[in-house]
């Protein structure tokens, strides 16, 4: 009886320590899926196409404002960039503070778009001209994904936005 009890115990202790061993660490874990979103962000930053989504907003002179609630984006492509981003800062001529025009809104082709891979990050640059200005915007995204975008133009001071980008949805045709 003594052996067979000790039989059962080795076995049973054989099967659970074959079970833990076979289970990937935490830290493994999160070291895949650091590497997994880094494929991402560098398949999106390949592709050209992507959206930049703002969580907060650095205006000249102001302090930290949320974006969180507010619709917000910088849709690019190869042949189009389109922001809708909201503006915090000041004006010098030529902006009109009508309800549309109280942000960052313009769509058009890009005249330069050009990416480069750096040691901790991607760093885009692109100038759009819009209806009644131009327009530079610089995109650095980390190997993680958060993003800091700077945008410039000649009729308002810089304002840099910080956020993620990600895949552009794409609509349904009904």
């Amino acid at each position: 009886m003594k052996t067979k009890t000790a039989i059962l115990v080795l076995f049973l202790s054989m099967i659970v320590t074959a079970s833990y061993a076979q289970e990937k660490s935490k830290k493994q874990l999160r070291a895949e899926r650091k590497i997994e979103k880094e494929k991402q962000i560098a398949s999106l930053v390949d592709s050209k196409e992507f959206v930049f989504i703002g969580r907060t907003a650095l205006g000249q002179g102001f302090r930290s404002i949320d974006l969180t609630a507010n619709s917000n984006y910088v849709e690019f492509k190869p042949d189009k960039i389109k922001s809708e981003m909201p503006f915090f800062g000041r004006a010098y001529s030529g902006v009109a503070y009508s309800s549309r025009d109280g942000g960052l809104n313009f769509e058009g082709s890009p005249k330069e778009f050009t990416i480069e891979k750096g040691k901790k990050d991607y760093q885009i640059k692109a100038t759009v001209k819009g209806d009644t200005d131009v327009y530079t915007l610089f995109l650095s995204v980390s190997f993680g994904g958060s993003s800091t975008l700077t945008i410039s133009s000649n009729n308002r001071s810089s304002i840099s936005y910080n956020g993620e980008i990600k895949a552009i949805e794409k609509k349904e045709a009904k």
